[in-house]
């Protein structure tokens, strides 16, 4: 799994790095046919921030989650808990026999 972290208007610094390539680290938990991971943190001004999450899975589209808001870390959070959702969610789909594509 390749793990991408950048940050646009923001120095990413080796604690923001540990936090976020810990918390992203449990999604394979969640789905095991993850790809990449890529993170980009985003300073909109001065007390706002905004943090994407792509995810790439084998045999389907990327997955996206993207949120803002005043804490950084918070920001990571929630991005990492909607992941948690999608990734189960489509895990769920996928062993569901009933369901047909």
């Amino acid at each position: 799994m390749e793990l991408t972290i950048t940050g646009r208007h923001i120095d990413v610094t080796p604690a923001i790095k540990e936090y976020a390539t810990t918390k992203v680290s449990k999604l394979p938990r969640y789905f095991d046919r993850i790809l990449a991971i890529e993170v980009i943190t985003d300073r909109q001004d001065n007390r706002t921030y905004e943090v994407e999450v792509i995810v790439k899975v084998e045999h389907t589209d990327p997955f996206v989650a993207k949120t803002r808001g005043d804490d950084l870390y918070a920001c990571i959070d929630n991005v990492v808990d909607k992941l948690e959702r999608q990734l189960t969610d489509h895990k769920d789909k996928l062993r569901d026999r009933r369901y047909k594509t």
